[in-house]
């Protein structure tokens, strides 16, 4: 089957075929050769996403036979025992000090899955030291960090690589393969809106992503915490597969955003909802101590630091946005329309690809109890033509199935072709979050932001 026709064959099977052979043998799970020598691994930031994602998940599909767990870091002492006990390597060492794991532990990568603002303390030590990164997304929280991670890995010529998981799942992959393939012409505009329901929306208010930065959420760093907005944190996810699917660079920014539901806007507030005077009350109380994991990787380690996984989504402080709109025009003349909702009654995003032949679009969201059929849905109208419609079934694994095709790239077949060009490096990180800072300036100042003025990274067509 030709290229043409394999894309305009519809259904899940197309869509599974398509990303399995775009990895190669990257989903075995063989040995490495017994030439190929074990990375040395070191995992700083030791929370939900850092011994889930990059830690137990690694050692239950294989990849101790890839990488060693060399050293853990985390400002809470708590929560490394958690890791060492969750993640099954009882004998890893574990450091509240950065610089002394460096030293002590001589790590090949350094994975970063500490809070945002402080991404770049550990991304240019790292390289400082000789290491390779794996960072979190979002690379950075701001134009000057941005630079510093610029400038530190153009001075050490080691690499930072971002985890872009969502390249990877199987429907946004299928996206991207059809409109590289001309389906609907050259592409002019795209309409995308993310909706954020009121339990994961509401989620990013309970935690330190709540604030743009804050002192002493981590404090083994110096550095203050907290996410940049969630035009960094959950965003910048949004404005990478923009970027990958476009094929261009953004060139400049207009944007609008308000905090007008959760924050200061609540009729009531406490400091956390275990302590809280009016659980009875509120839509969003959350008790945490349902929850095993969170209950051991954050309740019984509050004692050294503070810290409460179940803050009030309305106290006064939290200052990010909660809605947001951004105009972005692209170095090809494509135009962006781009909001994001937290506090939607469900989850899920539409987007749609104009072009000169005709429309790609989506409306990926939560199943209902009415709905019979699974999988995700893409619609190609052409022009003058007929709808199409190209449904990709779920596959297995975390973030749509991105999680393991981004793991096998990562660490079992790094070399593999990148057909899809779904790996992501330091520009494609900053690409990103420079649209997230550049919203951000404009909702501040009311202007414009042009990307090319943020850091000495200028974009390109």
């Amino acid at each position: 089957m030709d290229r043409r026709n394999f894309l305009k064959t519809s259904g899940a099977v197309a869509g599974t075929m398509l990303i399995n052979s775009a990895l190669g043998n990257t989903l075995s799970n063989a040995a490495p050769p017994a030439s190929k020598k074990k990375l040395r691994y070191a995992l700083v930031g030791c929370g939900h996403r850092g011994t889930g994602m990059w830690g137990k998940q690694l050692v239950d599909t294989g990849y101790k036979d890839y990488l060693d767990f060399v050293g853990l870091c985390d400002s809470n002492p708590g929560r490394l025992q958690f890791a060492k006990r969750v993640m099954q390597i009882p004998d890893c060492p574990t450091y509240t000090d950065f610089d002394k794991m460096l030293s002590e532990t001589k790590p090949d990568v350094v994975m970063i899955t500490t809070p945002d603002a402080t991404h770049h303390t550990f991304i240019v030590k790292a390289l400082n030291f000789g290491a390779n990164v794996i960072s979190e997304k979002p690379m950075t929280t701001d134009e000057f960090k941005c630079q510093e991670i610029l400038d530190a890995q153009n001075k050490s010529g080691k690499k930072v690589t971002v985890t872009f998981n969502y390249r990877y799942s199987p429907h946004r992959a299928k996206i991207w393969e059809l409109l590289r393939a001309g389906e609907i012409g050259e592409i002019t505009s795209v309409d995308f809106h993310w909706y954020l329901n009121t339990s994961h929306g509401a989620d990013y208010f309970r935690r330190w992503h709540g604030f743009r930065e804050k002192e002493g959420v981590y404090s083994n760093v110096n550095s203050k915490a907290g996410g940049g907005s969630l035009l960094l944190h959950k965003a910048s996810h949004h404005f990478d597969l923009l970027n990958w699917w476009i094929g261009s660079e953004p060139e400049q920014v207009m944007a609008l955003g308000g905090l007008e539901f959760y924050g200061k806007n609540g009729d009531f507030r406490g400091e956390n909802c275990r302590l809280c005077s009016h659980k009875e009350e509120c839509n969003f109380y959350w008790d945490v101590t349902k929850d095993k994991r969170l209950t051991e990787l954050y309740v019984d380690c509050e004692k050294y630091d503070g810290y409460y996984r179940d803050g009030c989504v309305f106290r006064e402080n939290i200052d990010i946005f909660d809605k947001m709109a951004l105009s972005i025009r692209y170095m090809n003349k494509v135009q962006v329309s781009y909001s994001l909702t937290t506090y939607s009654p469900y989850e899920g995003y539409r987007i749609a690809f104009n072009g000169t032949k005709g429309r790609l679009e989506a409306w990926i969201k939560e199943k209902q109890p009415w709905e019979e059929e699974d999988g995700d849905v893409l619609m190609l109208t052409k022009m003058f033509g007929k709808r199409k419609i190209i449904r990709i079934m779920p596959q297995e694994g975390g973030h749509g199935g991105g999680d393991p095709r981004l793991h096998a790239r990562l660490f079992k077949e790094p070399d593999a072709p990148d057909t899809l060009k779904q790996a992501a490096g330091l520009r494609e990180g900053a690409m990103a979050v420079l649209i997230g800072i550049a919203a951000r300036n404009s909702i501040d100042t009311g202007k414009i932001v042009k990307i090319a003025d943020l850091t000495t990274l200028k974009p390109q067509v």
